[in-house]
């Protein structure tokens, strides 16, 4: 069963922050399965708070979408998110 990481950004504080992180999110991904789903693009808050981006990457299960949030390589990488933005994560399984 699939599951879905999703990362909404609510606000950005440090641009060159962000150019570290990007690069070094998606090259942690180079050892697992992945598909992108949503990245950027069009985006309208209907209920909530306001968010500025929303980004879904989708695994093969819960526990691949996991054990690629707490690789070595994914850790290193959201230590510069952590400083760049304010963002709400979760991991969701799918149907």
């Amino acid at each position: 069963m699939p599951a879905y990481f999703v990362a909404m950004r609510e606000s950005l504080r440090d641009p060159e922050e962000m150019k570290i992180y990007s690069p070094k999110a998606k090259a942690s991904l180079d050892k697992f399965e992945w598909a992108m789903r949503a990245y950027g693009g069009r985006l309208k808050v209907l209920e909530g708070d306001p968010i500025e981006e929303v980004v879904i990457v989708e695994f093969p299960t819960f526990d691949k979408a996991q054990e690629w949030y707490d690789s070595p390589a994914y850790q290193d990488a959201v230590q510069h998110r952590f400083r760049a933005a304010e963002y709400r994560t979760f991991i969701t399984e799918g149907l």
